[in-house]
């Protein structure tokens, strides 16, 4: 049994973000878009853009997005190949079918 306690600190708070179903759904609409802006995201979310701001703050500090400077937009996208994995599992039921 691995006791690497700090590992399983990391990816449970990672875990924990993706247990929102805000950020569940974001990551999930970053991954089919492969990336977009706050404005697009706020849109269709139907949220305030400081929330999204927030939720996205949060899965940047994690480590599970990141973001991407196109003049004065910024870009997000999925930079964590273990949560792509995860939710390629959570979701394969719903990509089989688009």
């Amino acid at each position: 049994m691995d006791n690497n306690v700090k590992r399983f600190e990391d990816e449970a708070e990672k875990l924990k973000a993706l247990a929102h179903p805000v950020r569940l759904c974001i990551v999930n609409g970053l991954l089919s878009k492969k990336q977009c802006n706050v404005s697009y995201m706020q849109e269709c979310l139907g949220l305030p853009q400081s929330t999204v701001s927030q939720h996205l703050q949060k899965l940047r500090t994690l480590g599970i997005i990141e973001a991407e400077r196109s003049g004065l937009e910024i870009n997000y996208s999925v930079k964590d190949e273990k949560i792509i994995k995860l939710m390629q599992l959570l979701f394969e039921e719903e990509q089989a079918h688009e």
